[in-house]
């Protein structure tokens, strides 16, 4: 069932849209378990926003036919903050303090997820799992002690997106590459890694050239980037401010060796630059795990929505919202430190392995209800979160064949160690 909730946070008008399954009037739980989710629904990121809150959706139907958790239906309350931080902050608070949600899950943007963190998840004991947020700033944090080992994502970061963007460069022969970076936290903490990689690797930058986002046109910066005769770029930026870009990068002249962010892997982005300025462009995003789960994933994802499950952070958003809702299912109690504790244990590695799916989730809701161990493997394949709560895994380079966006390479987890250790990080 679906209705929607609107209420103010700080200046602004927040949209709330709850997900649950007509299950919850059957009736062991007088509430249901709430989930919250911090996604650009609308703004910059909308494009993208919407269809990866749409793969978090999905991992709640189908935990929900699958039982639910701890017997209760799942309530899944999102909340869009419009590509803004400010306002995912004020989002977050609103689905702690009002909704009482449990977890958050979501995070689109490096900006939003810092403040989300450090106002919200540590101070309240929130267990927060980011889909997409790959700024190494949350990494720095998790050192320091300042997330009190409540933040977790799904998606490699930043470093492992530079390291791709300098071997596709490498890959494709290009001798003077001019970075273009959005500037602000996800874009630098992006584009200088991508600088010392390319280098490192053996290839030559022409400049760096930031650009802020929302603006109505780029043409200045472009002419400043083209002012560098180089003979390819690296376009480290969102999905809108992206085609725009590219759009004026192409109508003042520039070359159609391009190498694009995992943000711009969308059959929109491709529609609305013309995919006869892209037959030679690549670009980079996490590297998605073959097998059953993923496929299971795939599947699914093709028969709830109608389109394939081809976009930037739609298996991690679906990994982050399942793995979640199977530790709040592991949890002693339903509190943030109990989840929060459990998120690991569900990956226990000599434990029954739960794929993706109603079934494969089904199959861990009952192990952990016996009492057992599991093993979850997702729509990216298996992971395991590290001290920090950081992933590591593969990456891929795509391409177009026509318009359709297809994979051309993929860099297995030891070839980015490798890869790592070459460019000294």
């Amino acid at each position: 069932m679906k209705n929607v909730k609107t209420a103010v946070g700080g200046a602004m008008l927040l949209a709330a849209a709850a997900w649950s399954a007509p299950a919850l009037a059957q009736g062991s739980c007088a509430e249901p378990v709430k989930l919250g989710g911090v996604l650009a629904l609308t703004g910059a990121q909308g494009t993208i926003g919407k269809v990866i809150a749409d793969a978090g959706k999905l991992a709640v139907d189908q935990v929900n036919k699958a039982g639910g958790v701890k017997g209760c239906q799942v309530e899944f309350v999102v909340r869009d903050d419009t590509s803004q931080p400010s306002v995912g902050l004020d989002a977050a608070r609103y689905l702690v303090d009002v909704s009482k949600v449990q977890a958050i899950v979501g995070l689109v943007g490096s900006g939003t997820a810092l403040q989300v963190v450090n106002s919200v998840s540590v101070p309240n004991k929130i267990p927060t799992v980011a889909c997409c947020a790959v700024t190494p700033a949350l990494t720095r944090m998790a050192e320091e002690g300042k997330t009190g080992g409540y933040f977790f994502r799904t998606i490699p970061t930043a470093r492992s997106m530079a390291l791709a963007h300098a071997q596709a460069a490498m890959d494709k022969g290009y001798k003077n590459t001019v970075i273009m970076y959005i500037n602000n936290d996800f874009g630098n903490g992006t584009a200088p890694d991508a600088k010392t990689a390319l280098e490192k690797l053996g290839g030559k930058v022409a400049g760096v050239v930031p650009y802020a986002e929302n603006q109505p046109s780029y043409r200045a910066e472009v002419q400043k980037a083209l002012a560098l005769n180089p003979d390819s770029l690296i376009l480290i930026g969102l999905s809108a401010d992206g085609t725009t870009i590219l759009r004026d990068w192409f109508s003042l002249g520039g070359t159609q060796n391009v190498i694009l962010h995992n943000t711009m892997r969308s059959p929109d982005v491709i529609k609305n630059v013309g995919e006869r300025f892209l037959g030679k462009a690549v670009g980079v995003d996490n590297g998605q795990a073959s097998g059953p789960s993923a496929d299971a994933f795939n599947k699914d994802f093709q028969e709830a929505y109608g389109r394939p499950a081809v976009g930037p952070g739609l298996h991690t958003m679906y990994d982050a919202t399942a793995i979640t809702l199977l530790a709040m299912q592991a949890a002693a109690k339903l509190d943030g430190v109990s989840i929060r504790d459990a998120l690991r244990a569900v990956q226990d590695p000599t434990g029954v392995e739960v794929q993706a799916g109603v079934e494969g989730l089904k199959k861990g809701l009952d192990a952990l209800k016996a009492g057992r161990k599991i093993r979850y493997v997702g729509a990216t394949g298996a992971f395991r979160f590290d001290r920090n709560g950081d992933v590591t895994g593969p990456m891929l380079t795509w391409k177009l064949n026509g318009s359709e966006i297809v994979t051309e390479k993929v860099i297995s987890l030891e070839q980015m160690n490798a890869l790592g250790t070459k460019a000294g990080f």
